[in-house]
């Protein structure tokens, strides 16, 4: 517990600081300024190994020194990073081979960062002379508090020989040396794909199976965790038993901003690597500020590790075009991560940079180095949580709703896409992002907050309910597991494309979804594209289509669409069919069912709908399940307001009320309690004024 301490006490806030970077001596006016916006930690050297090592053994600490020496007489805190995801020009001009060979390139050029191969002999070698003299040379300083492995750490598309060479020895390993095993688990013998001597396995990078090309998918992911796991031992060989280990974990990049699970990581299996999981979360602002990325980013990042505190380690303050914060905005977001569980927010960056690629990334300060509105609002922050202190610190949630997250299923899903069934040569319309965000958004918007969990996930019956988006590929256990938590009394809630294929991608020989027809209470043999089909509810959630107010339309568009896959669904006699399809040719078929199987539930969605559809489908289904509740209210009330709640350190109940809108908004207070922010005592039913982009903790 000694390597948490210093993320226990107070809340971290501060930014990455790149001294050799400034094009002018200026650091003790940067820790001033720093000072008096109420930053009490900087995160160093992750991206300056040249700088570090200007050739080969020859080093330069320097920049280093001086951020040190200038943040310990500031009475900053630091975190350094290893500085090993952008390698320097002499060590590809000497080992050319370190840069990775990919899926799309066999010559790879210098230039860009995360270009290398992170197993190739000759990096680690390197790699690691440069991490021991880094951390033995500040370890010992006592405002270091801890190490960041890394940055955004990925396997890089990496499929040297040596890598395919580790994968051919990893599938040797897994099928027991057995080739007709290997061969009969992949389909092999399909176009005559089959490897009948394993000196004949051909480069991966041209296959065309599905199964064998997620493997190697699935291999790369566990070098990254393996990679970690090398650097995490470095470290703690000579860091202090206080410092702790992080790393800032990336999400899938898909709109322009962090948005679903990274499919190049495990993050689970990484996070072992750690003391304190960290993330980068980076969103869209002004009008397109939801809150729903920070939320997304934040409960992602503190389920790794089974609900401790997190750190974010890199968010935006000025950042892209078109991300510059209205007047509120920034304190806002930094509180929203808090309320996810963070015990730390870090800026990338402290200054904006004056050339190369990311220029205009703009830090806390702008070009010209000075004062503005934004370092201003942070300061605000910075105020408001140095006076809070332990108020804010150890907040643990008890929620009692998950999402069962997997990257099998979505490496399946890009080699099976949902509209076409074949891989993905440009980005599918829907992908399984997409529907993992689309129920996500969901819950979010209802205030129904969740952990996100691993399709192996040990213990699913600490939660009331669990839903499960486009499990398409899932090993036996797992599929038992979900049976097992529906007959102990759990409210399971999957979507179409759940339990098609086993964990090598074969498509189970029997009707879907596989093992669990029953626990459904229906099953279906065809698919299709939806075709204009519609949903028309039924049964107990007939009222949810009147007046077309579910999918906020009207007129020939007064019931909801079907999208991008439509399941010809069968209920068994007994089973609740909550929605049929409104369509010529399938309206014989269910689109929603619900079956009651012991204590619990299991409620089949065999199509996508609109965001609003889902948000009322799921609405109902939480409701139906026991666990509405005024934050749900609230969310009909006040939609702009969402609400996320815990218990502090301290033994306190904080509930978060964060109004994502320009205008303020008005309600009764829904709890009793001590409002953080201005000292005032509330009542329960008390008027609370929220302003535009603003908020209310208070404490019971």
């Amino acid at each position: 517990m000694g390597a948490l301490r210093h993320v226990q006490d107070r809340v971290l806030f501060g930014a990455a600081y790149y001294d050799e970077y400034l094009p002018t001596d200026r650091i003790a006016t940067d820790m001033a300024m720093m000072r008096d916006a109420h930053l009490n930690v900087i995160r160093i050297a992750e991206s300056t190994w040249s700088t570090l090592e200007p050739q080969p053994g020859v080093f330069d600490l320097g920049h280093v020194d001086r951020a040190l020496d200038a943040a310990e007489e500031a009475g900053l805190s630091v975190i350094v990073g290893t500085p090993t995801y952008a390698v320097p020009a002499w060590l590809v001009a000497s080992h050319p081979e370190v840069l990775a060979v990919t899926d799309r390139i066999d010559t790879p050029r210098y230039g860009a960062r995360q270009i290398m191969d992170i197993t190739h002999p000759a990096f680690r070698f390197h790699a690691e002379r440069v991490i021991r003299l880094l951390v033995w040379h500040v370890a010992q300083r006592g405002h270091v508090i801890g190490f960041q492995l890394d940055n955004e750490t990925k396997h890089y598309d990496a499929a040297s020989r040596g890598v395919q060479r580790g994968f051919v020895k990893h599938l040797r390993a897994e099928f027991d040396d057995d080739l007709d095993a290997l061969n009969r688990a992949f389909g092999l013998a399909y176009w005559s794909n089959r490897v009948d001597a394993w000196e004949d396995f051909p480069d991966v990078r041209g296959t065309i199976n599905g199964s064998l090309g997620a493997a190697f998918d699935r291999y790369r992911r566990g070098l990254v965790e393996e990679y970690l796991g090398w650097q995490a031992g470095i470290v703690r060989e000579l860091a202090r038993p206080e410092q702790f280990v992080t790393h800032n974990f990336d999400l899938d990049w898909a709109p322009g901003w962090s948005y679903g699970l990274q499919p190049s990581v495990d993050h689970f299996r990484a996070a072992r690597t750690v003391d304190v999981a960290g993330v980068d979360v980076y969103h869209p602002t002004q009008s397109r500020l939801t809150g729903k990325e920070i939320a997304f980013g934040g409960d992602l990042t503190r389920s790794l590790k089974g609900g401790a505190n997190h750190l974010v380690l890199e968010t935006q303050a000025q950042g892209q075009h078109g991300w510059l914060p209205y007047p509120g905005q920034l304190r806002l977001q930094a509180w929203s991560h808090l309320a996810s569980g963070a015990c730390g927010v870090l800026y990338w960056h402290w200054h904006s940079i004056h050339h190369s690629f990311e220029t205009y990334w703009k830090g806390l300060l702008s070009h010209d180095l000075e004062s503005n509105p934004t370092l201003e609002e942070a300061g605000v922050f910075g105020a408001e949580v140095e006076r809070l202190g332990s108020a804010l610190t150890g907040l643990r949630k008890r929620n009692r709703v998950a999402v069962m997250v997997s990257n099998e299923a979505l490496t399946a899903l890009r080699w099976f896409a949902l509209e076409t069934g074949f891989p993905e040569a440009v980005r599918p319309s829907v992908t399984y992002n997409d529907v993992l965000r689309r129920v996500y958004d969901a819950l979010f918007e209802l205030n129904v907050e969740v952990d996100l969990v691993p399709f192996d996930a040990a213990d699913l019956g600490v939660y009331a309910m669990l839903v499960v988006p486009v499990l398409y590929s899932a090993p036996e256990a797992t599929l038992a597991a979900l049976r097992a938590y529906v007959e102990g009394g759990g409210h399971l809630v999957a979507t179409f494309r759940t339990g098609v294929a086993d964990e090598h991608l074969q498509v189970w020989h029997d009707r879907a979804p596989h093992a669990l027809t029953d626990v459904f209470g229906a099953s279906y043999q065809q698919f299709s594209t939806p075709d204009g089909a519609r949903l028309a509810f039924t049964g107990a959630f007939a009222d949810l289509a009147a007046g077309g107010t579910v999918a906020g339309t009207a007129g020939d568009e007064a019931t909801p669409a079907a999208e991008a896959v439509l399941e010809l669904l069968q209920p068994d006699e007994g089973t609740e069919v909550l929605a049929t399809y409104d369509h010529p040719a399938w309206s014989g078929y269910a689109a929603i069912t619900r079956n009651a199987v012991g204590g619990g539930t299991a409620t089949y969605l065999a199509t996508l709908t609109d965001p609003v559809t889902t948000r009322a489908v799921l609405g109902r289904l939480v409701r139906d399940a026991g666990l509405w509740g005024w934050p749900q209210d609230l969310a009909a009330t006040a939609p702009s307001v969402a609400v996320r709640r815990g218990t502090s350190g301290r033994g306190r109940e904080l509930t978060y009320l964060l109004n994502y809108a320009g205008r303020s908004v008005t309600l009764p207070a829904p709890v009793a309690g001590t409002s953080l922010l201005d000292g005032r005592a509330v009542g329960t039913g008390d008027e609370l004024v929220l302003g535009a982009w603003d908020l209310v903790v208070l404490e019971s």
